[in-house]
């Protein structure tokens, strides 16, 4: 009796062959096949990346993070400036009714016509705060429309801001000069953070 005789008992035992996977585990690719997802579990989206990084960005970048914080400042000196220009027209009023009480012809009208300069003046900063105010907010849910409007209102507010500055090298003293350097770099970062790859992945985030 041999021993490869399958009915010898002394003899070794019978090859068995390999155990299939079980089912439901997963099976192991062969060498050099990347292991596919399982079935039934959800696929992460990919998201398109921008120039410099591999994701959509999960929180406001930094530079936009300085742009907000530059909107909510100057939307606070614009506050104030509306409140300087209101109280400056309610004196000329008074200067104006005091004159006309004197005798002096033509001061109530002057008095009324600085008074009138006055509150547009103090209209219109106070709407532009009121814009300053409302793209700082967008800036965590804004799109397009915000990012554009952001643009222009950076650029417009810098061309403002090299107009004083070019009148403050003229006069000669640093008060005027550092105030309207300051607004044009705040123009910049307000121009520049909604179009550098970061600001514009950021707007272009997908929203749920």
């Amino acid at each position: 009796m041999s021993y490869g005789d399958p009915n010898n008992p002394y003899g070794q035992p019978p090859q068995q062959p390999p155990a299939a996977p079980g089912y439901g585990y997963p099976q192991q690719p062969p060498p050099g096949v990347p292991p596919q997802q399982g079935y039934g579990y959800p696929q992460q989206p990919a998201y398109p990346g921008y120039p410099g990084g591999n994701m959509m960005p999960q929180s406001m970048p930094g530079l936009l993070v300085t742009a907000r914080v530059f909107l909510f400042l100057i939307s606070a000196v614009q506050i104030l400036f509306a409140v300087i220009y209101l109280y400056a027209g309610a004196i000329a009023s008074d200067a104006g009714d005091s004159g006309e009480d004197l005798g002096l012809s033509g001061m109530g009208e002057a008095g009324d016509a600085v008074a009138g300069i006055a509150i547009i003046a103090a209209l219109v900063a106070a709407g532009l705060a009121a814009l300053s105010i409302t793209l700082g907010v967008k800036f965590s849910r804004g799109g397009q429309g915000v990012r554009i409007t952001t643009v222009v209102y950076g650029a417009l507010g810098g061309v403002v801001g090299l107009i004083m500055l070019f009148v403050g090298l003229d006069t000669g003293f640093a008060s005027a000069i550092i105030g309207p350097l300051i607004w044009v770099v705040f123009a910049v970062i307000i121009t520049m953070a909604p179009v550098v790859p970061s600001g514009t992945a950021w707007f272009n985030r997908p929203r749920y």
